[in-house]
């Protein structure tokens, strides 16, 4: 059984209007480091970015920042980036993206903007191409990602998703169960639906 030993998370670098955000990705920080799993992230300290960060760290867990060098300053300062535990700079966003999944056993989307959206919709493309197996979470806090599950289905429903049972993150309210999700690894995810494949399974 494959063990996890590293999970990637994608969100904002901004705090959003909601503060529960911020506290969750605080909460889920603490989860990450109290699970024993290294946090692999975008290498910023500012909003919900530096508050997963920072919860990891609080808990005594171990971070892996990635961030191309035109984004220092601009998320961190080279100051705050020392307080990492492993620091990559990259030439540009897709050697970061590329060495996040690299690292990464698997991975989870809070709430952020088009940056985190795209990170999100790549991982699934690659699970849908058969590039991975790894868990997928989103925690869709407040409903926030609401309208992209509806799109997904959507997508489903017009025939645009081909090998659609390989496009089926977990989708999870709260940042409570995100861990023992992660650690299930795809176990509740070879459940399908009534009479027809469900593209997004929900607990």
């Amino acid at each position: 059984m494959k063990t996890i030993r590293s999970i990637c998370v994608y969100c904002g670098s901004s705090s959003g209007r909601d503060p529960s955000y911020v506290a969750e990705g605080r909460a889920l920080g603490r989860a990450i480091a109290e699970a024993d799993w290294r946090l692999v992230y975008g290498g910023g300290t500012k909003g919900i970015m530096g508050a997963v960060a920072n919860g990891v760290k609080e808990a005594g867990g171990a971070v892996t920042g990635i961030i191309p060098r035109f984004l220092i300053d601009m998320e961190a300062t080279e100051r705050e980036l020392k307080g990492l535990d492993e620091l990559i700079v990259t030439e540009n966003m897709h050697e970061r993206k590329h060495l996040m999944f690299e690292r990464s056993d698997g991975f989870v989307a809070l709430p952020g903007g088009i940056g985190t959206l795209e990170e999100l919709v790549e991982i699934m493309t690659w699970s849908q191409l058969g590039r991975h197996e790894k868990p997928i979470v989103i925690a869709n806090l407040n409903g926030f990602w609401e309208p992209f599950s509806r799109l997904v289905e959507h997508m489903a429903e017009e025939g645009f998703l081909h090998r659609a049972s390989q496009v089926r993150p977990l989708v999870i309210d709260e940042t409570d169960g995100i861990v023992e999700a992660l650690a299930n690894q795809f176990q509740t995810l070879s459940s399908a639906g009534s009479g027809r494949e469900e593209i997004i399974e929900r607990l």
